[in-house]
């Protein structure tokens, strides 16, 4: 499943695309992704400007003119492919495809047509991905318990301390408690733990004592956001399914310390990776650097 890093590409490649247009348009194929697309999905969508483009965690979110606010999120295999009118040489970079006939393939399950002639389909092969709509004043019950961005600035060291002082989890559940940290995912929990030298297997609430803030939770804080933005400017990391708006892969997997790398050495120390299981989950390690 895509996380944070890829969800954050695949909102940048669609802004340049989708904001400021109007949709003229939408193809609703199916009645359902994960759950049925809300009543009246494509008539409430038709006619409406994007107004703006944004995250929250691993939701895309497109304000409309109107106050409707549409929730996108990728699930497992959802992803964007944008196709240019025919003959357009507007560039968007990488983000951006040039005119070609796409849209009518099995799995693509909804073409939304924009007022430039662009069109943006959305393609899931498994349908764990899911969209509705909401007022954007009232916010969405699947937005109101979440945690803040671990790229703002609402992630620091005193918040971590007061978010895990008393716990008995294991470090790594209490950072991917989505109730904490909005967002953060299997792969770059990992990723960061290995770097801040601290094992995902450590109660989260030994790194509070009393009043005082462990500085251990200032390098997480910071090994957290490293790992983010460095992925994100990597492309993301393609296990499977994940790519851009445009096609291509991410590539920050093959920078990957720990992740997916049971029994190699450990780049610092040389010591074979362990693998686990943790709540379900496959938590990679190196025993002699994380303490």
């Amino acid at each position: 499943m895509p996380e944070l890093p890829e969800v954050e590409i695949v909102m940048r490649g669609l802004k340049p695309v989708l904001e400021g247009r109007r949709i003229t348009a939408v193809a609703q194929r199916r009645k359902d992704l994960r759950f049925p697309f809300p009543k009246d999905f494509a008539a409430r969508l038709t006619g409406k400007r994007v107004t703006g483009l944004s995250r929250r965690a691993k939701y895309i979110l497109g304000s409309l003119e109107g106050g409707d606010c549409l929730l996108i999120h990728l699930g497992m295999t959802g992803r964007f492919t944008v196709v240019t009118p025919s003959g357009a040489t507007r560039s968007l970079d990488r983000y951006y495809f040039e005119a070609g006939d796409r849209g009518n393939g099995t799995h693509d399950h909804v073409v939304f047509s924009l007022d430039d002639g662009t069109r943006i389909i959305y393609t899931d092969a498994r349908r764990f991905g899911m969209m509705d709509l909401f007022a954007e004043a009232d916010e969405h019950k699947l937005l109101r318990s979440i945690g803040v961005e671990p790229l703002g600035n609402g992630l620091n060291a005193g918040f971590l301390a007061d978010s895990f002082r008393g716990k008995k989890a294991p470090l790594k559940a209490a950072l991917l408690d989505q109730r904490i940290i909005a967002g953060l995912g299997n792969i770059y929990v990992c990723e960061a733990l290995h770097r801040a030298k601290l094992s995902p297997l450590r109660k989260a609430g030994t790194l509070v004592r009393g009043s005082r803030i462990d500085p251990r939770l200032e390098t997480l804080v910071r090994h957290i956001r490293d790992v983010l933005n460095e992925a994100i400017d990597a492309g993301g990391s393609t296990l499977q399914d994940f790519a851009h708006t445009n096609g291509d892969s991410g590539d920050f997997q093959e920078r990957f310390a720990v992740y997916d790398r049971e029994g190699k050495a450990c780049s610092v120390c040389g010591t074979a990776i362990k693998r686990i299981v943790q709540a379900g989950r496959s938590t990679f390690y190196c025993r002699n650097c994380q303490k």
